[in-house]
């Protein structure tokens, strides 16, 4: 111990080591080596030091000189890493002459340690301080003690205490402080005491907290066994808070508590328990019971569960249990209880008016769609106001057949009109939740929405049954309850991602019951159990595709298509909503930010072409964003912007006279954006590219695709000759429908080989003569899956076009399936692709002849105006609408046969 240097071991947090304690702990095989070493001297001691916290600096001022009491390789240790346990006794407290960087390799580095001088004697008045804390700390944890040989412990060390010696005190305290649980700052403060009164006064800190807590403690402990009884044992958790809340009042109340740090001196608060508080909600729960339907069946249910309630004892879980359930069953918007009539909306003359306003003043454009919707408001106009009079002419003639002994005839229920389930499909950003949004501001209902987004469980539709612990109703209940009425129009959105079967159920299957007209009059929740009427929920259900829906749901739907948007209806919305938007929202004027119409088109063709307006909003917010910034650099410089409002002259600048204020020195401020802008603002084109990569070649055509999104769009379809054995290679991560089309295709091409002039005679496989070749067909972007007939026009003029020489123009798109016979059948699709193709700039499009009903019943007519259609019956029409009239050169027309029975 004379030494002025010793080897540092580090103890794991929150591990401390106090002079006269005694602590064990595991250590890897490299650092039992080291101790190995230092048992060699007969006195091996070292310095333990504690890790500090992790917010805490990591340098180490002091420790405990330890004594290696022990070092043992156990047999059950589990741990490979720390396989030895070491046991150190305490000594003397140290200290390091300059703090020391922790270290926590498996090392024990050697430092220099001074040990603080533990002569003096402390004050008589601090050792009696200390001794009174310790005895009342002593005898509060023998009193608490529930086994009689740890009671008899705590005062055989009372005694101790009691005739402890001056000189002894500041030992005791390292022992008493060792021996009771506190916490791990008090510890470490008490360890960092070097001076024996520092040291007995933060012992005697730590026994008062000490006693504080286990007084405290046996206190809480007390009330709580004293309102305990066999029945309400298991309530003990609930007891205990409620007793803790108790002295937390108390302690506010208190006058020693009022002031500034923590307490309210007595101020109530609504978090506050309140017994009045709890009867008053008891109370309004009966009078909703009481105001349901009498006979009814949630009547029924809830008097039964009501006289449950009061039989239960009130802190119970079951208790808790059923007031929940209650609260849920008479929050539903029963037929009992309903807040408003729909008539008086639906009797005004203006109904429809107002609702045919109210759909255009949102939405630009969806003519179909509005008209469907139109037809299912006046609908619902008629038959309400319908029934209305068949109900008062019921009232007016009451029927004089029934006998004196019949039971008297209740009075027929109107239903009303049973709401259709509109499913609208289309690619994201075209308004389908917006419309239903519309369609409830028209009706004066509530709007309510429902994500299906990921659902995999069926209890999430139908609720969970009241056996399992924290259950509750599912998501159409909770949409009723927050509509507070039973004619709410609740909007089903992203059906088509709902999850299927698994072992949770299946959430598809549950929506069959909810979306079904036939029985969704009683739809049974498992949570409320009791037969719930939404025939007159308007369900309104979005989905971006068909294909993952089931067809059960699907045949439950009336599927309304929203295909996307036409330039000239992205630049009417654009002006008429996302402009104004963005400009409100980002804190100008319209006065101080205007956006040509060329700048719009700019914006619309280049950056964002798409079947929606989402990606629209995104640059048009770029845009506004960016003319704010350049608004609050403006101001910043000194410039006034009194006067700027709505004083902007024809070319978008403000005056220059109402402009240089302020320090006099100023510059024009320009608010109109032009085209030539927009690629500082946004950056290069995205679609700039592509138009000038379309070119014609050889082998190269351009399809009309659908993306699995919906949206429309065009995709090159590239053939290319190579020394080969006469095979086909298809790439492009096509599926089997579509290689079966290129097969066909190529087929066909070699059979009709001689007539298009591409080899010298009949029966010559093109592929083989002259030269022997491979022909690959690949469609770009191979990393999107690929499948269909659709693309059946097109690789017949790839194979056609590379053959024989001939190219197609660069403006021309094509769609189509083929058939060996030489028949071009329609397809799917069409609105959503010949608007993929106007985004793209086609000017020619080449359709089968039976799509052509699509076109002029679909398609907008300004887009009409602005490409040219081809309708094509034959594959031999299809190469000349897109290689010319003549430019094949054919030497014989095809006669095509058909077989007949």
């Amino acid at each position: 111990m004379a030494s002025p240097k010793l080897p540092v071991l580090l103890l794991p947090h929150p591990l401390i080591l106090l002079p006269t304690a005694r602590v064990t702990l595991p250590i890897s095989r490299s650092l039992a080596d080291a101790i190995l070493s230092l048992l060699d001297d007969s006195d091996a001691v070292l310095a333990a030091i504690p890790l500090p916290a992790p917010d805490s600096p990591s340098e180490v001022t002091y420790g405990t000189a330890a004594r290696i009491a022990r070092l043992v390789r156990p047999r059950n240790q589990s741990s490979p890493t720390q396989p030895y346990l070491l046991s150190l006794h305490g000594i003397q407290r140290i200290r390091f002459p300059a703090p020391i960087q922790i270290d926590q390799s498996d090392t024990l580095p050697v430092h220099n340690v001074v040990y603080p001088s533990s002569e003096g004697t402390p004050s008589r008045d601090i050792v009696e301080a200390f001794k009174h804390a310790a005895l009342v700390l002593l005898d509060r944890l023998a009193k608490d003690s529930p086994q009689p040989q740890r009671k008899d412990d705590w005062l055989r060390v009372a005694a101790i205490v009691e005739d402890i010696s001056e000189q002894r005190a500041a030992w005791m305290a390292d022992v008493l402080v060792a021996a009771v649980s506190s916490q791990y700052l008090d510890r470490l403060a008490f360890l960092a005491a070097t001076d024996v009164e520092d040291s007995l006064r933060r012992a005697t800190e730590i026994f008062i907290k000490q006693s504080s807590i286990q007084e405290v403690s046996k206190k809480i402990a007390t009330a709580v066994d004293e309102s305990f009884s066999r029945q309400q044992k298991e309530y003990f958790l609930r007891q205990q808070l409620a007793a803790i809340q108790r002295e937390l009042q108390s302690l506010q109340n208190s006058p020693a508590t009022v002031g500034t740090g923590f307490g309210t001196g007595g101020a109530t608060n609504d978090l506050d328990d309140d017994d009045q508080a709890d009867a008053d909600d008891l109370a309004d729960l009966r009078r909703k019971i009481e105001a349901l339907d009498v006979g009814s069946e949630e009547r029924k249910v809830g008097i039964r569960e009501w006289r449950r309630l009061k039989r239960i004892p009130q802190g119970s879980v079951e208790n808790g249990v059923i007031r929940s359930y209650l609260e849920w069953l008479t929050s539903v918007p029963w037929p009992s209880n309903k807040t408003t009539d729909p008539l008086d909306v639906l009797k005004d003359h203006s109904f429809l008016t107002r609702a045919r306003a109210q759909l255009d003043a949102d939405h630009y454009g969806l003519d179909q769609i509005k008209r469907r919707l139109m037809e299912y408001l006046a609908v619902v106009r008629l038959r309400a106001i319908a029934d209305a009079a068949q109900a008062q002419a019921q009232g007016n003639n009451p029927s004089t057949d029934a006998s004196p002994g019949a039971a008297p005839t209740l009075p027929t229920k109107s239903k009303g009109v049973k709401g259709p389930i509109l499913l609208f499909v289309g690619p994201p950003g075209t308004g389908k939740t917006s419309l239903g949004q519309s369609i409830a501001k028209a009706l004066g209902r509530p709007f309510q929405r429902i994500s299906l987004g990921g659902v995999r469980d069926e209890a999430e539709i139908r609720g969970h049954r009241r056996t399992y612990v924290a259950s509750g109703p599912g998501s159409i209940v909770q949409a009723l309850r927050k509509a507070g009425r039973n004619d709410p129009v609740i909007l089903l959105d992203e059906v088509d991602k709902v999850g299927h079967s698994n072992f949770h159920g299946d959430p598809a299957a549950a929506l069959l019951e909810v979306l079904d007209p036939e029985q969704n009059h009683s739809f049974n929740d498992h949570y409320i159990n009791v037969p719930i009427d939404l025939s007159q929920v308007l369900f309104i259900c979005t989905s971006n595709t068909l294909d993952t829906i089931s067809a059960p749901l699907l045949d439950r739907c009336e599927v309304v298509e929203l295909s996307g948007y036409t330039y000239d209806e992205k630049m009417h919305i654009a002006k008429r909503f996302l402009l104004p938007k963005q400009i409100c929202a980002n804190g100008l004027s319209d006065s101080q930010l205007t956006l040509t119409d060329d700048a719009l088109l700019h914006v619309a063709t280049m950056y964002t072409r798409e079947a929606g307006v989402r990606s629209l909003e995104r640059a048009i917010g770029a845009v506004v964003r960016f003319k704010a910034v350049e608004w609050a650099e403006w101001l910043d410089k000194g410039n006034s912007a009194v006067g700027v409002e709505g004083t902007a002259n024809v070319n978008g600048t403000a005056k220059q006279s109402e402009i240089e204020k302020g320090n006099g020195v100023g510059k024009e401020w320009r608010a109109t954006v032009e085209p030539q802008e927009l690629e500082k603002i946004l950056g290069i084109p995205r679609w700039d590219g592509e138009e000038r990569d379309r070119e014609e070649k050889r082998g190269v055509v351009y399809g009309l695709v659908v993306t699995g999104m919906g949206e429309g769009g065009i995709l090159p379809v590239e053939s290319t000759a190579l020394p080969g054995t006469g095979r086909l290679k298809l790439t492009g991560s096509l599926g089997d429908v579509i290689k079966e089309s290129g097969e066909i295709a190529l087929s066909w091409v070699k059979t009709h080989a001689f007539e298009l002039g591409i080899t010298a005679g009949r029966g010559v496989d093109p592929l083989k003569v002259p030269d022997v070749i491979d022909v690959h067909l690949h469609l770009p972007a191979g990393a999107q899956k690929k499948d269909g007939p659709s693309a059946g026009i097109a690789m017949i003029c790839a194979f056609v076009s590379l053959l024989s020489g001939a190219c197609v123009a660069k403006d021309i798109a094509m769609t189509g399936e083929i058939t060996l016979r030489g028949r071009v059948t329609p397809v799917g699709g069409i609105r959503m692709k010949v608007l993929g193709a106007h985004r793209a700039q086609i000017r020619k499009v080449i359709l089968p002849w039976a799509n052509r009903k699509d076109v002029e019943h679909d398609v907008a007519l300004e887009v009409r105006r602005e490409m040219q259609f081809f309708f094509v019956r034959t594959i031999d029409e299809a190469l000349e609408a897109a290689f010319g009239h003549g430019a094949l050169g054919w030497r014989k027309e095809t006669v095509l046969l058909e077989s007949r029975l």
